[in-house]
């Protein structure tokens, strides 16, 4: 086995308790790890994933290296299963900790120590496992999982909302709420995406920090499809970047920038500039700032501008 388990983190016998879900869409292949806390920055311990090998939850007395240890013996074939049964065989407060896996074949594990703050507990289904500890009802992880489960038809960033938004209806954290995470990642590599990650958010301090990670959750679907508009774009397949920059914009009606770039990008492609030239006047007419921007781009010629557009803005 990679590496040993460090003692317990954060020190001073100080626990992110929590509620999570870590979970795998059948259909895509992604796979995905949400989390929510009384907890500052629960994102930086609790989330663990990896695109094409799996995600943990690490939490309780957390042991933050369940997290890299986990993800890189399921990198190694282990089952989520088998991976957590290692790491809980060699650590001597394996009791103290509350730890979920799954793997990339959609295999699903858990486990709550005896000593984890009550209500602790979890539920392992197909794909999926729901827990959390220190919660105001032992109703929280199975409210959970039937919600990620009645919303099968939905993106696993929308499954694992639903989850959280449960697990909160359900009592939530007996302490209240702070801060939440989420992460989801490709079924592999993915050219697009930084490391195989589709969505990777943390709401680190707020009180009402489900809304906001929400929030966060649809700008990165907004500029996800921005993306995928610029590639297209750049292969010459004008009608799907023009679908995919219409499906960005739905998620980004008030982002004057996203606005901004996919108006560039008609311009600068050479197709449908007057519709992209329209768009920059509308952008440069709320906010100068833009006008500079432009200049900009026309001077470094990156990418590729008429400098007659700056006469058509000014």
């Amino acid at each position: 086995m990679a590496g040993r388990l460090i003692t317990s983190f954060p020190p001073q016998g100080r626990q992110p308790l929590t509620f999570s879900i870590v979970a795998r869409d059948s259909n895509t292949g992604e796979i995905g790890v949400a989390v929510q806390s009384h907890w500052f920055a629960v994102g930086s311990v609790v989330s663990w994933a990896r695109a094409g090998v799996g995600a943990v939850a690490t939490q309780a007395n957390v042991d933050a290296s369940y997290g890299p240890l986990g993800i890189e013996l399921m990198a190694k074939g282990k089952s989520a299963a088998e991976a957590l049964a290692a790491l809980l065989k060699v650590d001597e407060k394996s009791q103290d900790r509350q730890v979920a896996m799954v793997d990339a074949k959609g295999r699903a594990a858990a486990h709550t120590g005896s000593r984890c703050i009550p209500q602790a507990g979890h539920v392992v289904g197909d794909g999926f496992s729901c827990q959390g500890n220190i919660m105001r009802s032992r109703k929280v992880w199975g409210a959970m999982a039937r919600e990620f489960l009645a919303k099968r038809t939905l993106p696993l960033h929308d499954r694992l909302m639903a989850a959280l938004d449960a697990g909160q209806g359900a009592g939530g954290d007996l302490r209240g709420k702070q801060s939440a995470a989420m992460v989801v990642v490709a079924p592999g590599s993915s050219p697009g995406a930084w490391d195989g990650r589709i969505i990777d958010l943390r709401v680190d301090d707020s009180p009402e920090p489900l809304a906001e990670l929400r929030r966060l959750v649809g700008y990165n679907v907004g500029y996800n499809w921005m993306n995928r508009g610029d590639e297209l774009l750049s292969s010459g397949k004008l009608g799907g970047a023009l679908d995919a920059y219409s499906q960005g914009m739905r998620f980004l009606p008030k982002v004057l920038e996203a606005k901004y770039w996919v108006a560039i990008g008609l311009i600068s492609s050479g197709r449908e500039v007057k519709k992209g030239v329209k768009m920059l006047k509308e952008v440069c007419r709320e906010d100068e700032s833009w006008v500079q921007v432009t200049k900009g781009i026309v001077r470094v010629q990156s990418p590729k501008l008429d400098p007659g557009v700056l006469d058509l803005i000014q």
